[in-house]
C-alpha cells in the first residue's frame, strides 16, 4: 500500500492540463482563467462624486457661504462647464466632477433656495471625490490561472472584457459496477440496492468544474464492462465505482488491464477507501474507486477534487487543511490514515461515533473530515486536529 500523499503524486503525474477555449464572460463563473488579462481602460475614467450633493471649490467652503448653482452633473450626463469662484454644480453619486471643482458638499449639509445654496456648519475636510483610476488603471494585470468567482466576473467586465480564455472543463465518464445495483426510482430485487454513488460523485465533480457523464450500470461480467468502457471513449477521465478489490466478482482491474490500462498504483493506506486504483486507458486517465458509498465519496473529495483542479491548470496540491480542537476524546488510530466524518460546532470538531463506510446518513450530516495520521495515539478533547472542509 502507498500513502495518500504518494497516491496524489501519482494522480497528478497522470492528470493532463486540458486545452483552452474562449467563452462569453457571462458563462465564465466557476471556470479557470487560462491566460493573464489586462484592463482595457481606467476605472473610474474620470474623477467621480462619491455622494449626492454639490460640486464646489474647496476654497469657497465656509460656514454660511452662499453659492450660486449653475448646472447639474448626473451619471451619464456630466456638466460641460467649469466651476468658478462662488459657483456650485448639483451632482449625484457616480457623476463626473466638473472642471474647477475639488470638493463635493453633501446635500444634507446645505440649504437650497432657488438657484442659491447656503453651506452649513461642520462640513468636514473630506473631498467626497473618487479620483480617476481609484479602482484600476488601463493595463492593470489580472493574473492566471485563477478560478473565476462572481466578483472576478464583475471586475473583468469593468475592465471591458466580453470573452475570456478558460481551460476546458474535464469530461468525466462515471461507471457504477455491480449486479446488485438498480437506478433510483426502480424497485430493487431482494438482493439489490439503489445505485447512489454515481449520482453523488457526479454532483461533486460538477460542483468543482467537471462535466460528468453518467454511463449505464456495468454488470459483473467481462463483456458488460468492456462494452461500458467503450462507451466512455472521448472522456478525459474515467471513474469506475466498485469492482476494484480482489474478490471473485471484482473484474474492473482485470478488464481494464486486458484493454491496455497502464496501472500506476493499487491500494492506499487510508480508510475509508483502501481499494483504489489509477492508470491510463485509451488515452484517458482512469481512477477506480471503492464501491462503499462513503468510501467513494470520501475518495472523490480527497483525490478527484484535486485532480479536476489540476486538469484545469490550477496548482497541483492536496485539499487545504485547517486545524481545530477536537470536541471529545478519540481512541488511538490504526496503521492507515483515517478520514473521520465530523461536524464543526462552536469552533470544535466533533467526530461521529459511527464511522462505517456504508452510512450515507452520517456523511450527509458531516461538514468536514477529521484526518488522523497512521498510528496516531488516543487524543483527549481539546487536542488540535487537522480537518478538511466538505
Amino acid at each position: 500500500m502507498i500513502s495518500v500523499a504518494q497516491a496524489l503524486d501519482h494522480l497528478f503525474a497522470l492528470a493532463p492540463v486540458l486545452g483552452v477555449e474562449d467563452v462569453p464572460l457571462a458563462e465564465a463563473s466557476g471556470r479557470v482563467l487560462a491566460r493573464p488579462l489586462t484592463a482595457r481602460l481606467t476605472q473610474p475614467p474620470f474623477p467621480a462624486s462619491a455622494m449626492d450633493g454639490y460640486a464646489v471649490r474647496a476654497a469657497d467652503v465656509a460656514t454660511g457661504a452662499a453659492l450660486t448653482v449653475i448646472g447639474e452633473s448626473a451619471a451619464g450626463h456630466g456638466f460641460s462647464g467649469s466651476v468658478t469662484v462662488g459657483k456650485a454644480v448639483r451632482i449625484f453619486t457616480g457623476a463626473p466632477v466638473p472642471e474647477g471643482a475639488d470638493k463635493v458638499v453633501l446635500q444634507e449639509d446645505v440649504t437650497r433656495t432657488g438657484d442659491s445654496i447656503t453651506l452649513g456648519p461642520d462640513i468636514g475636510d473630506g473631498a467626497n471625490i473618487r479620483p480617476a483610476g481609484a479602482d484600476f488603471a488601463e493595463g492593470t494585470p489580472f493574473a492566471a490561472p485563477h478560478l473565476l468567482r462572481p466578483a472576478d466576473i464583475a471586475l473583468l467586465a469593468s475592465m471591458n472584457h466580453a470573452t475570456v480564455p478558460v481551460y476546458r472543463q474535464p469530461e468525466v465518464a462515471i461507471i457504477a459496477t455491480g449486479d446488485e445495483l438498480v437506478q433510483p426510482g426502480e424497485t430493487p430485487g431482494p438482493d439489490q440496492i439503489i445505485a447512489s454513488n454515481a449520482l453523488g460523485l457526479a454532483a461533486l465533480l460538477r460542483e468543482h468544474g467537471a462535466r460528468p457523464r453518467l454511463l449505464p450500470i456495468a454488470r459483473d461480467t467481462e463483456s458488460a464492462l468492456r462494452l461500458t468502457f467503450e462507451m466512455a471513449q472521448g472522456a478525459d477521465l474515467i471513474v469506475t465505482i466498485g469492482g476494484a478489490s480482489v474478490g471473485d466478482h471484482d473484474l474492473v482491474g482485470k478488464v481494464a488491464s486486458d484493454l491496455g490500462m497502464g496501472r500506476a498504483f493499487y491500494k492506499i493506506a487510508m480508510r475509508p477507501g483502501k481499494p483504489l486504483m489509477a492508470g491510463t486507458l485509451s488515452g484517458a486517465m482512469m481512477v477506480g474507486l471503492p464501491g462503499n458509498p462513503v468510501s467513494s465519496l470520501v475518495c472523490g473529495h480527497v483525490f478527484l477534487r484535486p485532480v479536476i483542479r489540476a486538469m484545469q491548470g490550477l496548482p497541483r496540491a492536496a485539499l487545504p487543511r485547517q486545524t481545530a480542537p477536537v470536541g471529545r476524546d478519540i481512541a488511538a488510530n490504526g496503521p492507515r490514515e483515517h478520514y473521520m466524518r465530523a461536524r464543526l460546532e462552536e469552533g470544535r470538531v466533533i467526530p461521529f461515533e459511527r464511522q462505517d463506510s456504508a452510512l450515507l446518513t452520517v456523511l450527509a450530516t458531516a461538514d468536514c473530515l477529521l484526518v488522523r495520521p497512521p498510528h496516531d495515539p488516543a487524543q483527549p478533547a481539546g487536542t488540535p486536529v487537522s480537518i478538511i472542509r466538505l
